[in-house]
């Protein structure tokens, strides 16, 4: 493998380097993506469709958990992008040591909450009557992992800034593809259930946590850091904290729309519908992965590029990545119109569900070829330092739109209420997102300097 500097972002064309950074991104999305979808088909099939409500149930609060990582990683490699476009080595160092510091403290605390008050919030997040039990052991043997799970996302994204987009696939590729043999030899070779599915699950984040490690020790990482770079920097973890909230808000977003669906759904059609919103949300992470692996790639070029202060260079990112991004979303579109009922069959014979589950699943991606403008506009705000828009733009679609919209709709139309708020708060986000994008464009990226 040729080495890959970090300065390639500032010199290499923007429409090659926008696809040297996506690929690999897409990939470990893609594997990621599949693990979970595979997981979610081995745990229905060797287990039962309870199962898959139950894990549905459990995800909410370990993603928050391990979100604070993510958090941590994207609020920081922001800052580290930026540095190493400015040729500030030492901040990056600085800023890499203090996200390692943060991660562990509050993900280590998080966990161990989360393990205190079980009881209290499985039923809360919808896993009430019959999933309450496989949940609760699920849930349990998971969050013994979240802290290394959570350590890998703060990880991953500090390989992108690094401009390592090859590294970073194979640490998403390598907890998925362990997750999935893990998963046979535990669920179906010795038969130990939701046990097993949760230790298959635990295992993988511990084989990404040892990758990641091994590639930090390397002579592949630019960043070496030492004991020093640990110490909290006030300035620092206030800009890691800024940045990093739009992310963490954006899963609290989510986990609150979790809880908020499975309870309205379970209400309507008990697990049933909640089993069908599992697979829906599946397919959420799964499909859209050509999508978001062009934000994640997009996200280091920008940064480093803003950092630079080679503004066409940051401007002709935004529109390629919006362009490629739009494109793959159409066919995304196309497949999941067509093939939902062939999609949910993979996952389970339950009649009621393989019934439910279809008209569901197309009201959901019903506005999904115009959603790479409202990716890209919120990741380019996050990218360059701008906590404020970046969060407004985050909160919009889940927060602002989807779930007043869920209230609301219910109350006329019943569980189809639910659906169509999918699509409906899509088309007003891509709006609000699209006019601050255009306004920043054309007020902020004004030409510089452009190699």
């Amino acid at each position: 493998m040729a080495k890959i500097s970090s300065e390639d972002l500032g010199t290499l064309p923007i429409n090659k380097l926008l696809v040297k950074q996506a690929i690999p991104a897409s990939i470990g999305i893609l594997v990621m993506s599949l693990n979970i979808l595979v997981d979610t088909i081995f745990v229905g099939n060797w287990i039962g469709a309870i199962a898959i409500a139950a894990i549905n149930v459990v995800l909410p609060v370990s993603f928050f958990i391990a979100a604070l990582g993510m958090s941590i990683g994207v609020g920081g490699s922001s800052i580290i992008s930026r540095a190493l476009g400015a040729n500030q080595i030492s901040k990056a160092l600085q800023t890499f040591g203090n996200q390692l510091t943060l991660t562990i403290l509050l993900t280590t605390t998080m966990a161990i909450l989360g393990l205190v008050f079980v009881d209290d919030l499985i039923p809360a997040f919808g896993g009430k009557g019959g999933i309450f039990e496989p949940a609760k052991t699920y849930y349990i043997i998971v969050l013994y992992g979240v802290p290394f799970l959570a350590l890998c996302m703060m990880g991953n994204t500090v390989v992108r800034a690094e401009g390592k987009p090859k590294f970073a696939m194979y640490a998403m590729m390598i907890p998925s593809v362990g997750n999935l043999i893990l998963d046979y030899i535990f669920i179906n070779i010795l038969e130990l259930g939701m046990v097993g599915a949760a230790w298959a699950t635990t295992g993988s984040y511990f084989l990404c946590f040892i990758y990641l490690f091994w590639f930090f020790m390397s002579e592949h990482s630019e960043l070496k850091i030492n004991k020093c770079h640990f110490g909290l920097n006030k300035s620092i973890v206030t800009e890691i904290g800024a940045l990093g909230f739009v992310t963490l808000s954006r899963q609290a977003v989510v986990s609150i729309t979790y809880l908020i669906m499975n309870n309205i759904l379970f209400h309507f059609g008990g697990e049933t519908s909640v089993t069908a919103y599992a697979i829906v949300g599946r397919m959420l992470m799964f499909a859209l992965f050509p999508v978001y692996g062009i934000t994640q790639g997009f996200l280091p070029i920008a940064g480093f590029n803003y950092g630079a202060q080679k503004y066409l260079r940051v401007r002709d990112t935004i529109f390629t990545a919006i362009k490629y991004a739009a494109v793959l979303a159409t066919l995304v579109f196309l497949l999941l119109m067509i093939f939902p009922e062939f999609i949910t069959r993979l996952f389970t014979n339950d009649v009621d569900v393989i019934s439910e589950t279809p008209p569901a699943m197309r009201w959901v991606f019903a506005a999904t070829p115009i959603i790479a403008v409202q990716l890209i506009g919120a990741a380019y705000f996050q990218a360059i330092g701008k906590a404020k828009q970046a969060l407004l733009l985050t909160l919009t679609r889940q927060g602002f739109f989807f779930i007043p919209l869920i209230f609301i709709l219910p109350l006329f139309y019943g569980e189809l209420g639910v659906w169509i708020a999918f699509p409906i708060a899509d088309v007003l986000a891509t709006l609000v997102t699209g006019y601050f994008l255009y306004r920043e464009i054309v007020k902020n990226l004004k030409p510089g300097t452009y190699h």
